[in-house]
Parts: C-alpha cells; structure tokens; sequence
C-alpha cells in the first residue's frame, strides 16, 4: 500500500501545483496571464487534473481526491482499511504542491495587494456567500465528477482514454457549475491549499476564510457518496 500512498500525494502534489498554478497566473500581479479570465482557469485544472492523474496512474488508483476516495470504498473497488491512508497522502500532497506554488511565485504574491485574489490562488472562495446553497453546488459538482469517473470506468474504452475524459469533464463541470463557488468539487484541493496560505509568510496576504472552509470539505464528499449510492442502485 506504500507506493500506492506515494502515487496519491504525487499525484496531489502535481494537481494543486498545476491546477492552483493557472489561478496564480490568472490572479496574481504582473504575471503573463493576468487576467486571462475564467475559461482559462477550466482549462488549466482539467489539463492539471489529467496530467496529474496520467502521471501517478502507475502507482495508485490516482483518485487524488478524497470524495473518489471514499465513494470508490463504497462501490467497493477501494478497500476501506486504504482510505486513511489515501487522504492522508492527498492532503500531504496538496499542500506541498501549495507550498512549491508559492515559491515559484512568490515575487508576484510580494507585489498583489488584494487579499481575495492572494487566497483564490490557493483555495475557492463562493461569489455570494450562502453557505445552504454553496455546499449543495459543491455537492452537485462532486456527483457529476465521481458519477463520470465511475461510468467511465465501466465503459470499454481505449487505455488512457478515461483519464482523458476525466479531465473534459473537470472544463464542463468548471465552466458550467463552476461559477458559485470555484468549484473545489476535492476537500484535498483546497483544504490543503488553505493550510499552506494559513502558514506562509505572504505579505499583504488577509485571512484564510475558516469560516468558509467546511463547505468545499464536506459538500464534495456528500456529492461523492450520493454519486456511489446512485450508480450502486444502477442495474
């Protein structure tokens, strides 16, 4: 099970650098691209999450996710004793891949000022603040994500191609669903992230938004094992 582990935080590890990595281009201060907006945000974390995933697939299941985690325990393809241990190399991986992020941007978290956009380079913050409504978008995202990878999986597709798909499906699900609460549909993806803000020494950095961070923890894993449930009564 130990390499399996090491596959999880890599592969973590590798998501949140590249995933994170296009919102630190897109909101951070004097970087290529500023502002590129949120179409290139999708894109970025699907390439992320697919390449993440292609990348530590040899290793591990590459669920890199604690919500797939816990849904594939109860479909029964991950055994249960795994789990803590999984989450535990996801969110190890997480928030190293947070921490390497900053480095490789620190001059640019130096020269932003605004602390909305210093934390939205590393964890997800809602448009309105409602925390009722923000987690069932979290919980509706994570269905659609964990759905997906599971019926993917059940299709006799070319090696690879699921994987490939999974990351089309992170774009869809970021451009069509994504728009309340960014989407963190991964309690690794943004916990982890959020720890790191909470720790390093950014300057002009604000608070990491506790209050919030529940919400992109527990809504993806309630969408995660309604997604098992469902697919489990499929005949």
């Amino acid at each position: 099970m130990a390499t399996e582990v090491i596959g999880e935080f890599l592969g973590t590890l590798i998501l949140v650098l590249l995933g994170d990595g296009v919102c630190a281009n897109v909101n951070l201060a004097r970087t290529k691209g500023h502002n590129a907006g949120w179409l290139t945000i999708t894109i970025g974390w699907g390439l992320a999450v697919m390449v993440a995933a292609y990348a530590s697939g040899y290793l591990s299941p590459a669920h890199l996710n604690p919500a797939v985690t816990i849904a594939f325990a109860i479909e029964g393809s991950t055994p249960w004793p795994s789990v803590p241990a999984y989450i535990i190399g996801q969110m190890l991986g997480a928030f190293l891949g947070a921490v390497i992020l900053w480095l490789h941007y620190r001059d640019h978290f130096n020269v932003t000022e605004d602390p909305d956009m210093i934390l939205g380079s590393f964890a997800t913050a809602p448009e309105i603040y409602a925390p009722a409504n923000n987690l069932i978008s979290e919980a509706i995202g994570t269905f659609i994500l964990t759905f997906g990878i599971m019926s993917f999986a059940q299709n006799d597709l070319a090696p690879g191609l699921s994987t490939a798909l999974v990351g089309g499906l992170i774009v869809s699900i970021g451009a069509s669903l994504g728009g309340p609460t960014g989407y963190a549909i991964n309690p690794a993806r943004d916990l982890g992230p959020r720890i790191a803000h909470a720790i390093l020494p950014i300057r002009h950095k604000g608070d990491s938004d506790w209050s919030y961070a529940w919400v992109p923890v527990v809504g993806p894993i309630i969408g995660g094992v309604l997604a098992a449930i469902v697919f489990q009564w499929i005949p």
